[in-house]
């Protein structure tokens, strides 16, 4: 028979501060989890095991042993259900946790990062006044290698006519997505995993998913352009942001491309203007 909650039973446990240094550590990675997986239908199997726990502890205490031995049986099988059903968002996590500001993008000088903005602003707001779909992500401290290696490799220069030419409608590349990496355009025509949220508003496309999707396993920033309105977007984090218009993008971008020093505590780049813009979102 399983005890593993037998010194919840007992009352005998003496609380000293590793007891509460253990509880807020625990605190901690609940917390994790729920934001991980907020939105996600592994976060309904978290709330059942949640239960299951709860249910285990109370028959626990008031000493039921054949109710406790099952569900401690239960979550002692639970650990490898728990790998098959949250693998992506273990994966997403270990990603994050991963994610080192020392392994970060590549300092790209101030000049450089002007013409990054000017031509990729340029490229974007031209693809949405001829309604030209596009997906740019901007890759960022987690690598996208995986991602890169599912297109076509570029190594170029960002101009807006490169970027133009590669959405160009019928273009062998146009359907799937750019990446740009320490500031040149690295691969196109790059698949990108779609997000498994149920809430996804029903307008939305293949671009929006995808754009989404990489948000989710990574901390990459995803320009999106509609093909039907030419509407503008940016998906980050998990969350996606539509309606933008040029001036927001260029804001957006220059905190990407020109701002020396990123914001140390939450690990994403300092955005005043366009925090200010959009009214202090990220």
């Amino acid at each position: 028979m399983f005890d593993i909650f037998l010194p919840f039973a007992s009352g005998a446990i003496q609380f000293g501060w590793k007891d509460i240094v253990d509880i807020i550590i625990v605190a901690v990675i609940i917390y994790a989890l729920i934001r991980i997986t907020k939105g996600t239908r592994a976060f309904a199997v978290l709330k059942g095991l949640g239960v299951i726990i709860i249910a285990a502890v109370v028959f626990a205490i008031f000493n039921f042993q054949t109710v406790s031995w099952i569900l401690s049986w239960l979550l002692s099988a639970s650990a490898i259900v728990m790998v098959i059903l949250f693998q992506q968002e273990i994966r997403r996590a270990l990603e994050k946790l991963g994610s080192s500001k020392i392994f970060g993008m590549a300092f790209v000088n101030t000049e450089r990062g002007e013409e990054i903005v000017r031509e990729l602003t340029h490229a974007v707001t031209n693809l949405s006044l001829h309604k030209t779909g596009a997906l740019i992500v901007i890759e960022r401290k987690t690598g996208l290698l995986d991602i890169r290696e599912t297109g076509i490799n570029i190594e170029a220069k960002v101009t807006s006519q490169l970027v133009e030419n590669i959405f160009y409608p019928n273009t062998p590349l146009h359907d799937g997505a750019m990446v740009i990496t320490n500031g040149r355009i690295s691969a196109a025509g790059c698949f990108l995993p779609l997000s498994s949220k149920r809430d996804i508003s029903s307008e939305l496309g293949t671009r929006h998913r995808a754009a989404l999707g990489v948000s989710e396993v990574s901390d990459s920033y995803t320009i999106v352009v509609a093909e039907e309105t030419g509407v503008i977007s940016y998906a980050y984090d998990g969350e996606l942001h539509r309606d933008m218009d040029s001036g927001t993008i260029r804001e957006l971008l220059e905190d990407l491309f020109m701002t020396a020093q990123g914001d140390e505590d939450s690990g994403k780049p300092q955005v005043s203007k366009f925090r200010r813009r959009i009214g202090g979102k990220k």
